[in-house]
């Protein structure tokens, strides 16, 4: 080996391993979905449900909660299924609370999201259902109300993912709930995939509008979906997130729509959008098609400052990554980024942006899962349970698949489709809940591979923005290592993820500093941040 490259790979730093370990029964989640599967094939059944990571005791420790399907058309006895809220006991397990805590939502549920809508200090709680949605409010110590029709956010319609951002950066969350289409069991219809019967296509069924909401300040919001610029019945949505991507410094929201354009409702200001995702480059595939979508996440993965785009789709497409190329326009790079290529065999359901490794810079990982349990009788080389994937950031731009490598968890196959992230047991690394559609255990994915790298994790606390501070962008500065992320719960596919924004920090002890941008404008500074903690901050504290 020449001696200039043995220098080189000796001066470069080791990779960090990843390890990820199943664990959900030892943590003490025993959940199983209940889709319902009838031989019907009700189009609800394939979709499977998301799930949420949230701190609901405000004890310093996550929660889960999993959304559960239910049975259509049909009586289901006296055992009906119904969604689950586990509580943190602080030692790595959870126990069922779900009958104490009053979230046992029996309806067909879909997606879930987390926030302080009414800033009294703690997180409340949205279901997306086929059907009525539920709005619960936070009592305190983890106990919940129904409040969805004191509140009027009880949308009847086919309810999938759900978002919150201060639209109109007055002060308090307002909510934008994605609708998939216009179906009803008397409308549902039979449909077959080379012979064979199988779920139906979206586009078997007319599109629906979501709904956004504003919130008024006083427990109660207003239907503003046509004021706003929301309403269009052209797609199927599936996922929705915010994030400022044009640093305009208001929520801009990006939704993935199953086999539509997808959509990009860029904020005018005062909470009035208009959808640009033709020009802006993320309406469709790289073929000009649309594309299959199902979920998607923000993060800045190249560290350039602005945040991209990652969204699954169906098998035999790959995964879409719109790259920010700044001046509000994308492109398209999962080719060149390395991710399109190994994740064709797959059918992704939820992406998410993490840094599973600690060293700065934000992999991917993949829930993968088929809609269709019988799918090799018509595509023999596909699978109904499907291993998930995880991509490793390079630091240079471009994603390795490393799932062979990471892990035990990282070699079950599953349907997943759901995911929820966030660090559970506060060991400074980032864990992974999958929530899986058929009727085997869910998934919960303890991450151990990071000894020796450090981590900086914080939590903001708004007073003139809202009380969660969502919206805010936060930059830290480490050496030459510089990262910008926003706050924000919602992502993925149905799910919600941990508020408290995560930040690997490599080798490095301390951040030299943290600079807060909160909604509004005002510029809150740290410097010289030790690196190991979980630091609240206050906006406006010294």
């Amino acid at each position: 080996m020449p001696m200039l490259l043995l220098a080189l790979l000796l001066a470069a730093p080791p990779a960090r391993a990843l390890h990820f370990v199943e664990v959900a029964k030892e943590a003490g989640i025993d959940f199983r979905y209940v889709n319902g599967a009838s031989p019907q094939r009700y189009l609800p059944e394939a979709m499977g449900s998301g799930a949420a990571f949230f701190d609901a005791d405000g004890d310093g420790f996550l929660e889960l909660f999993i959304v559960n399907g239910a049975y259509l058309g049909r009586d289901p006895g006296p055992d009906a299924p119904v969604d689950a809220l586990y509580h943190n006991r602080g030692d790595g397990t959870f126990e069922n609370q779900t009958a104490r805590a009053g979230v046992g939502d029996p309806s067909y549920g879909m997606g879930a999201a987390t926030a302080d809508y009414d800033n009294d200090g703690d997180q409340d709680l949205y279901i997306a259902n086929f059907g009525p949605n539920r709005l619960y409010q936070n009592q305190g110590k983890g106990r919940f109300i129904d409040r969805t029709d004191s509140a009027g956010v009880g949308d009847e319609g086919w309810g999938t993912s759900a978002a919150f951002a201060d639209g109109d950066l007055d002060g308090d969350l307002d909510l934008y709930v994605a609708n998939y289409l216009d179906f009803k069991i008397e409308n549902n219809k039979v449909c077959l995939q080379a012979g064979v019967p199988a779920y139906c296509p979206p586009t078997a069924y007319p599109g629906a509008s979501g709904v956004y909401y504003r919130n008024e300040g006083n427990g109660k919001f207003s239907d503003y979906t046509h004021q706003a610029g929301f309403y269009t019945t052209q797609g199927r949505q599936l996922g929705a997130v915010f994030a400022d991507y044009d640093l305009d410094g208001d929520p801009d929201l990006f939704i993935a729509s199953d086999k539509t354009p997808n959509f990009l409702f860029q904020n005018q200001g005062q909470g009035h959008f208009s959808e640009v995702g033709i020009t802006a480059g993320v309406a469709f595939g790289n073929e000009g098609a649309a594309e299959s979508a199902m979920g998607a996440d923000w993060g800045d993965y190249d560290r350039d400052g602005r945040p991209d785009i990652a969204m699954t789709t169906f098998q035999w497409v790959g995964l879409a990554l719109y790259h920010n190329d700044g001046g509000g326009f994308f492109s398209y790079a999962s080719y060149e980024a390395g991710v399109g290529a190994p994740s064709l065999p797959y059918l992704g359901m939820s992406a998410d942006f993490l840094d599973a490794d600690n060293d700065g810079y934000l992999d991917l990982f993949v829930a993968n899962g088929h809609l269709d349990p019988n799918v090799r009788e018509y595509d023999s080389a596909a699978r109904y349970a499907q291993k998930n994937l995880l991509f490793r950031n390079t630091g240079k731009g471009t994603f390795v698949e490393v799932s062979d490598s990471a892990g035990p968890g990282l070699q079950l196959e599953r349907v997943g489709h759901g995911a929820a992230l966030g660090d559970y047991d506060n060991d400074g690394d980032m864990d992974i809940f999958i929530s899986v559609s058929d009727t085997t255990r869910c998934s919960l994915l303890r991450n151990e591979g990071n000894a020796g790298s450090h981590f900086l994790s914080i939590e903001t606390v708004g007073v003139a923005s809202n009380r969660d501070g969502v919206g805010a962008r936060i930059r830290v500065q480490a050496g030459d290592l510089v990262q910008t992320e926003e706050v924000r719960s919602n992502r993925g596919y149905l799910s919600s993820s941990d508020r408290r924004v995560h930040f690997g920090l490599g080798a490095h002890r301390v951040a030299d500093q943290v600079e807060i941008r909160w909604p509004g404008g005002a510029v809150q500074v740290l410097k010289n941040v030790a690196a190991d903690q979980f630091l609240k901050v206050r906006e406006g504290a010294p």
